[in-house]
């Protein structure tokens, strides 16, 4: 990112040494960095302190649109075109106007509009309306009435994308994983300058949309140009237990569905399979196109930090270890019991301790009088004081999901024996840190080396190879989080798919603007309880 704005900005300063003279300037003022933006403000009418609002990250953007505008009016050019011309393509206009003999400078245009305005309002004044008139006839400043329209939507859409893109956005919960803090259904503000302004890396897109085009389908921006990675500093940094909103790290390459989006990693390891038969058999015959997308495309996730960079973390009988001491579990976190009820489970009574259709799970191997529900601490005690002759128990967790390939890092044969609920140990990488790496061991790394830092990566008669050299240890250059969920046996995090590199983090959660009931539509209900909840309650 920085060479693209240090070549737009040489541009631009080029583009203004003739526009410059041709308004009685020296040309090399053009060239002298900040005093360039001093000049350019006085000659569209402003005070030379006007420039210093460039000084501030995003107002900046809208300061910048401001002065090109006006500079191509000080020529004359008033017209709406003109003024995306001058915003979309600056140096191009600005080159334009400097070597064009025909184009002249005619003086600040927003002095010149007062000026107009002063007489307009002095003959009104005096009851001359045939000059009153003649004044408003030929104003060259007057916008007519669709030009209003189009310049108030264009700016409205402007503006809420900027604030979308820099400050922040709103987001609603898809899934279950965080439920006993965070609902399905729950619409969140999320502020993109806590843990520090992301700028764009995507720049060809359609506004206010994030990476699919509703109804019709198809990605909503365009790969290229792109901007590298460049993130303001921070009002506050990434905390344990910590609720984060952030780009899904495994959603760089996705096969987008009806219901859902699966990953690569999702193929490869069979989840796809045991999901949907057919959306495999789809991908394999080649009748599924593979969807790439940059960092700040991929899906947006909610999962609480667990890990920190540096960190040690392990999870032992369910219980999380950060350095081997153990962590404080959120306030709901929840897991998955076994509910045996011989007088049934009152559906009434379950909403009022807060559980959905969406806890309950019933499967025809399961007695008619037996359930799996996803419970929190308070959950379960609420149900066995409703009624005692409900029986609550722990589920082993790894009985239903048996797939060794699942869990990260996908390689049962170097690291057996990891489940949900015993898990790791694994060392959250630090920027600056090194680690040994080997044949044994590279498969907790290998991400983050090819795919996230840039490497070749290749392992080859038992050796490890990066960027074409032999190697048998690794410098991280970012920082590194892991992420869960609170509910922890119905959330696909860390445990899955690995490490979130500090590039991916979009912001932190606000509050709860509204929350519809299970997350269907309006009709289904409004959680009333639940609006302008703060969102980062453990």
């Amino acid at each position: 990112m920085g060479l693209f704005l240090l070549i737009y900005y040489i541009l631009l300063s080029a583009s203004l040494y003739k526009v410059f003279e041709k308004a009685g300037r020296p040309g090399w003022q053009a060239l002298a960095p900040g005093y360039n933006f001093v000049v350019w403000a006085q000659l569209v009418g402003r005070k030379g302190i006007y420039a210093a609002w460039m000084l501030f990250p995003i107002v900046n953007f809208f300061i910048f649109a401001g002065l090109c505008i006006d500079l191509v009016r000080s020529f004359g050019k008033l017209r709406y075109w003109h003024s995306v011309v001058a915003v979309v393509l600056a140096p191009a206009a600005f080159f334009y106007l400097g070597l064009s003999e025909k184009e002249k400078y005619g003086g600040p245009v927003l002095d010149q509009e007062k000026e107009y305005q002063a007489k307009l309002e002095e003959a009104k004044t005096k009851n001359n309306s045939r000059q009153a008139e003649r004044l408003q006839a030929q104003n060259p400043y007057k916008k007519s009435a669709v030009r209003e329209w189009v310049e108030a939507v264009v700016f409205a859409v402007f503006a809420a994308a900027f604030i979308r893109m820099f400050l922040i956005e709103a987001y609603v919960i898809p899934t279950p994983s965080m439920e006993g803090s965070l609902m399905v259904g729950d619409f969140l503000f999320v502020s993109k300058a806590h843990y520090g302004i992301r700028m764009p890396q995507t720049i060809a897109m359609i506004p206010l949309l994030h990476n699919r085009i509703p109804v019709i389908g198809g990605e909503s921006y365009l790969d290229k140009p792109s901007l590298e990675y460049c993130r303001l500093p921070a009002l506050e940094s990434i905390d344990h237990n910590d609720p984060v909103v952030f780009n899904f790290p495994a959603g760089d390459s996705v096969y987008v569905f009806p219901d859902r989006t699966w990953t690569v990693e999702d193929l490869r390891y069979g989840a796809i399979r045991e999901a949907n038969p057919g959306y495999e058999a789809l991908i394999r015959a080649g009748k599924k196109k593979l969807i790439t997308r940059p960092v700040d495309k991929e899906d947006h996730y909610i999962k609480r930090c667990i890990g920190l960079p540096g960190d040690s973390l392990q999870v032992r009988n369910r219980q999380v270890y950060i350095n081997g001491q153990a962590a404080q579990n959120p306030a709901h976190i929840q897991f998955l019991y076994q509910v045996t009820a011989p007088n049934g489970l009152n559906g009434k009574a379950l909403e009022r301790i807060g559980l959905s259709p969406g806890d309950v799970i019933k499967s025809r191997d399961l007695p008619a009088n037996m359930w799996l529900l996803f419970l929190s601490n308070q959950e379960k005690e609420a149900i066995m004081s409703a009624d005692t002759s409900v029986r609550v128990d722990y589920v082993d967790f790894s009985l239903f999901d048996r797939n060794p390939l699942k869990l990260f890092p996908h390689d049962p044969k170097h690291f057996s024996g990891w489940t949900n609920d015993n898990y790791g140990p694994v060392y959250i990488p630090k920027k600056g840190a090194t680690v040994q790496i080997s044949p044994e061991n590279i498969a907790l790394y290998s991400r983050i080396i090819h795919n996230y830092e840039g490497n070749d990566l290749e392992v080859k008669n038992g050796k490890v190879y990066i960027n074409g050299q032999e190697s048998t240890s690794y410098t991280f250059k970012m920082n590194y989080y892991w992420m869960m969920g609170d509910n922890r046996h119905n959330s696909e995090d860390s445990r899955v798919w690995g490490f979130v590199p500090e590039d991916h983090i979009v912001g932190k959660p606000l509050f709860i603007w509204f929350s519809i009931k299970e997350g269907k539509n309006i009709f289904n209900g409004i959680n009333w309880k639940r609006i302008f909840k703060s969102a980062t309650t453990n």
